[in-house]
């Protein structure tokens, strides 16, 4: 463990910080490219109209959300924007959880610029290396943004992204799509493809490339219910007022977003400790329903027992099915877990103690990372890559120039000869 002082905050959150009018596009040798972004890194604009849920916050305007938001609003504080980003679970536990999870009345959040590059900024180098081979964006560099505060079964994810992909298959002449994902991105494109035939994928998917795919979900992101932390500007802090605390914590226990990206304890069992208390409790992933218990957290109880492991990946009907290739970082220390004086939603800073560290690529530990490597190499027929890149870290993957020549080759390559007719 390491001591706040020996791991400063900017150091802390590393792993958040990194830095057209349509032309035809070229022939269908080149395989058309559609990005899942990782969590956060989709644009969204948040529409409010006469919204009376919370009166201390203005009734209608508008502000956009992404990571280190550079233009934050000057309209709405960060409180009203936790509060008004804030689920609304409805209590009738006899409805499918997917009809149940909604915004506040008056709430509209929408994705900017959906299926165009700029929809996620964060990948500008990815996008620049693909045009300089001679890809054109928004004709064969297409971005399937989500809505990061929910699951792949909300939102209309699966509906929208699978006419995205038929779209761009069919405006570039017929030409399968190739499906690039980082960090969560790969664990929404796993949803989509095990959620779809395999005559469909046949069709229309060429291959699948998985950077730094959060699998199995990561401890780093069980802290996030006890501290809260704003996203949405410049440089992300955790917030300093009780009040910017309990409205960001609360947030964060209500997104399903958060719940699938937190370790599975069906998977890390008593591997690691997530949470802890200084001098006392230790909390595992298989322990979250102690934990929420003991936090007098019941939303989030709920939640978490639907929620993780929610995007199954180690089991043959789970598989993608399609040609793999996976890019992982490693040989980094990586934040896996918090220690607090007390377990309670409180300030970080009065309330910290202790970081819990294991190696990885300083945003998802190994356990992570490697979670695909034996059980995909198993999947019968398709191809399947797995390239460790020791000492990149996580969001250098995407703009790493090994591992961008290598997605270049694999977009090159023909596709496996399964199934398909």
């Amino acid at each position: 463990m390491k001591t706040l002082r020996q791991f400063p905050i900017i150091a802390l959150a590393a792993w958040i910080l990194v830095t057209a009018a349509p032309a035809q596009a070229h022939g269908p040798e080149r395989t058309p490219v559609i990005l899942f972004p990782g969590w956060l890194r989709t644009a969204l604009h948040v529409s409010v109209s006469h919204q009376n849920e919370f009166p201390e916050c203005p009734e209608s305007g508008w502000f956009d959300f992404i990571m280190g938001n550079p233009n934050p609003s000057g309209q709405f504080s960060q409180v009203c924007q936790d509060k008004l980003l804030t689920l609304v679970l409805d209590p009738d536990a006899s409805k499918p959880m997917s009809r149940r999870i909604g915004d506040h009345r008056g709430v509209k959040v929408s994705i900017i610029d959906y299926g165009k590059t700029t929809s996620a900024p964060a990948y500008e180098p990815l996008f620049a290396f693909l045009e300089q081979a001679g890809y054109v964006r928004n004709v064969n560099i297409r971005v399937a943004g989500w809505d990061s505060r929910l699951a792949p079964d909300l939102g209309g994810f699966m509906e929208r992204t699978v006419e995205l992909i038929e779209e761009t298959f069919h405006r570039n002449r017929n030409t399968p799509v190739h499906l690039v994902g980082h960090s969560n991105g790969p664990v929404y494109a796993l949803y989509l493809l095990n959620h779809t035939s395999q005559a469909w994928r046949d069709k229309y998917i060429h291959g699948f490339t998985a950077l730094a795919g959060n699998w199995p979900g990561q401890g780093g992101m069980s802290w996030f219910f006890f501290t809260g932390f704003n996203f949405n500007i410049p440089y992300p802090d955790f917030p300093w007022d009780a009040e910017n605390v309990a409205t960001s914590a609360a947030m964060f226990q209500g997104w399903p977003g958060v719940h699938i990206s937190c370790a599975d304890p069906g998977f890390f069992g008593s591997q690691e400790v997530v949470i802890g208390i200084a001098g006392g409790t230790q909390y595992t992933p298989q322990d979250h329903a102690q934990l929420f218990r003991d936090a007098q957290m019941p939303l989030a109880m709920e939640l978490a027992d639907h929620y993780l492991g929610f995007v199954k990946f180690a089991t043959p009907e789970h598989f993608p099915n399609v040609d793999v290739f996976a890019e992982i970082g490693s040989g980094l220390p990586t934040l896996v877990g918090m220690e607090f004086k007390q377990l309670n939603v409180a300030s970080f800073y009065d309330n910290f103690a202790d970081v819990i560290m294991r190696d990885g690529d300083s945003n998802q530990e190994d356990l992570t990372n490697n979670a695909i490597r034996d059980v995909w190499a198993t999947m019968p027929c398709h191809r399947f890559e797995f390239h460790e890149n020791p000492g990149v870290e996580h969001m250098s993957l995407p703009s790493n120039s090994e591992v961008l020549q290598r997605l270049l080759s694999h977009l090159g390559q023909p596709r496996s000869e399964c199934s398909i007719k």
